[in-house]
């Protein structure tokens, strides 16, 4: 059922872009190509099985944590439009 003047199948539609947003972005951020042997940040070793195991890692195991805790959250879009999220 569609609500006001949405089309049936709006918010379905609504959430299927988020979701393909999402995934987009992931992708784009997956390591390509050749692996270093040294971590560009500290140029400590990258062992052999982590180079292995991800293709086109760059970043030793404590470079790659500290990375990813210091990564920003993505908020994407207001797809809601609801009163309570135009508020904030």
């Amino acid at each position: 059922m569609a609500n006001g003047w949405a089309k049936e199948g709006a918010v379905q539609e609504q959430i299927d872009s988020t979701v393909d947003d999402a995934l987009r972005r992931a992708r784009d951020q997956l390591p390509r190509g050749e692996s270093l042997s040294h971590c560009e940040e500290c140029d400590a070793a990258i062992p052999q099985a982590r180079r292995e195991a991800l293709k086109g890692v760059r970043l030793c195991v404590a470079c790659q944590n500290e990375q990813d805790r210091n990564q920003t959250r993505f908020s994407g879009y207001n797809r809601r439009g609801s009163k309570d999220s135009q508020l904030r």
